[in-house]
């Protein structure tokens, strides 16, 4: 079976990642996320003077992604970077909280150098709301 061509995906971020608003660091990021009924829907990053407001491409794409009701099926990062850049924690978290461990992340500079990953191994261990459904079941008490 021949791989899926990642182009449109690749083009989507890119542009994204034009419109990011990084006036502090200029660190431009973009992201594409192609749903599982194959609408593409695109991030960017959005700095914030007070840094801790500041938003990742990929948390971007994802809120608008679960706006429209969606599903991920692949994740595209763009990067103006001399190596790919993989997904900060806080993205990681909110891609474990919406996708399957197999969808696949990949990231990509300007250049086209590349990472390929998946959800799953980029947070192997990720913090589920099988935890909190889990708490709420009592527990035998301890002696």
């Amino acid at each position: 079976m021949a791989e899926r061509s990642w182009t449109k995906l690749w083009q989507v971020a890119e542009k994204a990642r034009r419109r990011a608003h990084a006036p502090y660091s200029k660190f431009l990021v973009g992201a594409a996320i192609e749903c599982t009924d194959g609408t593409l829907i695109s991030g960017c990053n959005v700095e914030n003077a007070s840094y801790g407001l500041t938003m990742c491409a990929e948390r971007n794409a994802i809120g608008s992604m679960a706006l429209s009701g969606k599903r991920p099926a692949r994740v595209a990062i763009v990067v103006d970077h001399e190596r790919p850049v993989p997904p900060c924690g806080a993205c990681r978290q909110v891609l474990a909280e919406f996708s399957a461990a197999e969808v696949e992340v990949r990231s990509r500079t300007l250049d086209g150098q590349e990472l390929r990953s998946t959800v799953g191994a980029l947070l192997p261990f990720a913090f589920s709301g099988a935890f909190l459904e889990a708490s709420k079941k009592p527990r035998s008490k301890r002696r």
